[in-house]
């Protein structure tokens, strides 16, 4: 089960279970934002560094949990080797971070009774502060969370996709059965690490959404 593909996709009768990415997928995400941030703070080069489906350096780090906000704030600095405040690199660096669509929230009311759902998401301390005040603009009195069963983040949990250490994580956890849970993301990459821990998947190709999945 992957794309790419433009046409719909209609999940098949067996799936019991649903894991899903969150950028790209539920909130809107533009990364050519956050690289003109820096580009006008004087940064060269900063694809290099991270982009979709992949980065490198520190911000490996920093997903992982391995360095702190202050820390990778301070890698920032050196990359960009001048001082800027804290404020303008979260700005930036927050930047790309954009809005939750209500017809893909109403999608995840939805299915809350038909599997079982989980969300999986490559992010980091500064940006999943950033997207719980996006969510509560657009849906008071909720969290993001509370559509989950359980909610997993790369820097709390230590493992990141696509390496097929997390998807294994997962699945042991929640006592999951790979061949009846559907892996859903909009990097391939992260698809194709989820096939190997022999989970299902679906790649979201460029200018689809779960509102095109046929539930």
């Amino acid at each position: 089960m992957s794309g790419p593909s433009n046409k719909s996709f209609e999940v098949p009768e067996h799936i019991r279970n649903i894991i899903f990415d969150l950028g790209g997928v539920f909130i809107n995400l533009d990364n050519a934002l956050t690289e003109k941030s820096f580009r006008a703070l004087g940064a060269k080069d900063f694809s290099n560094y991270f982009g979709h489906g992949f980065a490198s350096s520190f911000f490996i780090d920093y997903e992982l949990g391995k360095i702190s906000n202050v820390q990778f704030i301070a890698e920032l600095r050196s990359m960009l080797g001048k001082y800027v405040p804290d404020e303008e690199l979260i700005k930036a660096w927050n930047a790309l971070l954009l809005d939750f669509p209500k017809e893909r929230i109403d999608i995840l009311d939805q299915l809350k009774n038909k599997y079982r759902l989980f969300l999986f998401s490559n992010t980091n301390a500064l940006h999943l502060a950033e997207v719980r005040k996006i969510y509560a603009k657009g849906f008071p009195n909720r969290s993001l969370e509370d559509h989950f069963e359980r909610a997993y983040y790369s820097h709390i949990l230590g493992l990141r996709k696509p390496d097929r250490s997390s998807f294994e994580y997962i699945i042991l956890e929640n006592h999951l059965d790979p061949a009846s849970t559907l892996f859903v993301d909009d990097a391939l990459i992260n698809v194709q690490g989820a096939f190997a821990a022999g989970l299902q998947g679906y790649f979201l190709d460029k200018g689809q959404t779960v509102t095109n999945i046929r539930w």
